[in-house]
């Protein structure tokens, strides 16, 4: 009991961290190149992620752990940063932080197929309804809508799902914060030459806030939210757990309604807020 509970708490933590992902990648992806925001924020990670390994004298993964590593960082490190720092070219960050509430869906589904989780019946109603009240917001559409950027956002939370599934997986041998650290690790030889490639021509061009963006979604959405996150999954169970995701557009949307003064309408709370009773209906029967 004292462990599923720590892993909520830890899962909860989490979330908060994540929540300000899309509202700094918003900013950021306003000045920066989205390829470069993606690599450098993976690079600067991943040199922190490595610093702690060698400090800490952490074992090296084995050659079986190669492919849930792999996995994990297409999903975390690249797929998803990268997905959204494209879409959120296209759609608000206030639009895009609705489209979260598919993740404890995706997240659910990869822990069947990659962690052999076996959730009741009644937990896959609560959250097809909830996912179903997210996407028919989504298809709806809006003033400032896009379909590119909503097709992006769609893949992003798709393969999202899938190095949460993987990654949680792993943790229960490695643990959560070497996870993520050697996922960094293993994606370093390709982020960091792409950081380099699309450096902004000039530095002093680009913007504080920008800068500020970058530096809070490589520090802490990229390494310390993962640090909580992949110890509540490994802890509470990937599919129970991750049902705490559908919290994140809440805090997401207050983010981006008070940092970035981005207009929050009726209909994306009344989505959330349905979205988030169906995940404690889900949660009980997880």
């Amino acid at each position: 009991m004292r462990k599923s509970s720590s892993g909520w708490m830890n899962g909860l933590v989490g979330v908060a961290i994540f929540a300000g992902s899309l509202p700094a990648t918003r900013v950021a992806v306003a000045e920066l190149n989205p390829v470069f925001l993606t690599s450098a924020r993976a690079a600067i990670a991943a040199v922190l992620g490595l610093a702690l390994l060698l400090l800490l004298r952490q074992p090296r993964p084995t050659l079986a752990d190669a492919p849930a590593l792999l996995f994990t960082a297409i999903g975390c490190v690249l797929g998803f940063p990268l997905l959204t720092a494209l879409a959120l070219q296209h759609v608000t960050s206030a639009h895009s932080i609705v489209f979260l509430g598919l993740l404890p869906l995706c997240t659910a589904l990869f822990a069947v197929l990659r962690a052999g989780e076996h959730p009741r019946l009644p937990f896959w109603l609560f959250s097809v309804v909830g996912a179903a009240f997210v996407a028919g917001y989504a298809a709806m559409g809006d003033l400032e809508a896009s379909l590119k950027g909503d097709l992006l956002m769609l893949a992003a939370v798709l393969v999202c799902g899938m190095g949460y599934a993987e990654g949680a997986q792993l943790s229960r041998k490695l643990g959560g914060w070497q996870v993520i650290s050697w996922a960094l690790v293993f994606s370093l030889p390709v982020m960091l030459p792409l950081a380099f490639l699309n450096m902004p021509q000039s530095l002093e061009s680009v913007g504080a806030a920008a800068w500020i963006g970058l530096a809070y979604v490589s520090v802490f959405s990229m390494l310390i939210g993962f640090v909580f996150w992949y110890r509540g999954l490994a802890q509470g169970g990937i599919a129970a757990v991750g049902q705490l995701q559908l919290l994140q557009p809440f805090m997401g949307l207050g983010l981006a309604a008070l940092l970035l003064q981005k207009t929050v309408s009726w209909t994306m709370l009344v989505v959330t807020l349905v979205a988030v009773v169906c995940v404690g209906g889900a949660k009980k029967y997880a």
